[in-house]
């Protein structure tokens, strides 16, 4: 006789599990078997890790001299994910105020993207930065204020 496999319970949220669960190990699997392994088991949906790796090359400055990011196509194939995962990316960064883009042209780096990459990518270096920027604002303020008083004084 032979012994049938272990079936898991049968309830509403094993079923509404079980294609997601089967899914991630697809994609996981086809994208181990192009050598790339950008969908790990992190708990990141794949568009999300290829959107953090490409705020990190922005942040690094790699696009800096160009300002245009990668086609769909390159990031299919730097990166082995599908076009809506590479599609996904980019509607992320632009999401981000990270890139804009043209139609028939590509994606472009906003001006600030670098800046706004890295305080993405280091939210404490990004708080820091902003308290610069306050103490530097209410030093600005106050010698207003003293101006503004000085006038009113004439």
């Amino acid at each position: 006789m032979r012994q049938s496999a272990v079936k898991p319970p049968r309830n509403k949220v094993w079923e509404s599990l079980v294609p997601a669960l089967r899914l991630r190990h697809y994609e996981a699997e086809i994208e181990t078997r192009h050598g790339v392994q950008m969908v790990e088991w992190t708990g990141k949906f794949a568009y999300q890790q290829v959107a953090d790796e490409l705020r990190r090359r922005i942040a690094d400055g790699e696009f800096a001299e160009t300002r245009q990011l990668p086609s769909l196509g390159q990031l299919q194939k730097a990166y082995g994910v599908t076009v809506t995962v590479a599609r996904a990316a980019i509607n992320q960064l632009k999401a981000d105020g990270l890139a804009v883009s043209h139609q028939g042209k590509g994606v472009f780096l906003t001006p600030d993207a670098g800046r706004t990459a890295a305080h993405l990518a280091d939210p404490a270096g990004a708080v820091a930065d902003l308290r610069k920027e306050l103490e530097q604002l209410r030093s600005e303020v106050g010698e207003l204020r003293q101006r503004v008083a000085s006038l009113e004084d004439k």
